[in-house]
């Protein structure tokens, strides 16, 4: 597995990911960018799962450059194994901008990134943004570099991709590229992020549980 970051790998860590979006809701009370409406379950096909890391996959520790640190969200595993067993491939796309912070260096995040992919039984790439919030990237989440870099690793097409993540911007990450977003919210999730998310889901079996069967042609 290749953690090097290139151009459009540039992934980052966390709570200051969240997107102007959030802070200026639009006269309904929801998120501009994020259709509050009736939820249906992703189309067919999913080519792939990208999913977010701190506060998604593993706890969110912020900044974190340790690996003993790492701890895996309830459910985490049984999400994987789930998508394994179905033979979806699998990604990461993270926010990482605590080396643009000087706060962490790629080694500490490519560490974190290979105690988490142990732990959860591999994934088929990883790419993180270093960048911080005013750099004006591509890459950084709400803007949708990730989405494809993550997607051209795995030969997917972007928008046959889901996204599943905890913040408002993991959501809007997966719009810009053309993919569906899941929102699997945590006690960190704002409520105005959960009432504008187009799909939400309790824990993330539930949320991989919805993609296959939207994958199988389910019943929205």
């Amino acid at each position: 597995m290749n953690h090097r970051p290139t151009p459009a790998d540039t992934p980052a860590a966390r709570r200051d990911v969240r997107p102007p979006a959030t802070a200026r809701p639009g006269q309904d009370g929801s998120a501009p960018g994020l259709t509050a409406g009736p939820v249906t379950l992703p189309r067919s096909p999913v080519a792939a799962v990208l999913f977010d890391r701190d506060g998604t996959l593993v706890e969110d520790v912020p900044y974190n450059g340790d690996p003993g640190l790492v701890r895996l969200m309830p459910g985490a595993r049984r999400a994987l194994d789930l998508l394994r067993a179905e033979g979806v491939p699998t990604g990461v796309v993270s926010n990482q901008s605590g080396i643009g912070r000087g706060l962490l260096t790629h080694d500490d995040v490519r560490r974190v990134n290979d105690r988490a992919d142990a732990l959860l039984g591999g994934l088929g790439t990883w790419v993180y943004c270093p960048h911080l919030p005013d750099d004006g990237c591509d890459c950084r989440k709400p803007r949708p570099g990730l989405v494809f870099e993550a997607a051209r690793r795995l030969g997917v097409d972007p928008g046959d991709c889901v996204v599943i993540g905890d913040i408002a911007a993991d959501v809007l990450a997966a719009r810009a590229a053309g993919a569906r977003g899941v929102l699997v919210p945590n006690a960190a999730t704002r409520p105005e992020e959960v009432a504008s998310a187009p799909l939400t889901a309790g824990d993330l079996p539930a949320a991989v549980r919805l993609v296959l069967a939207g994958a199988r042609g389910g019943a929205s």
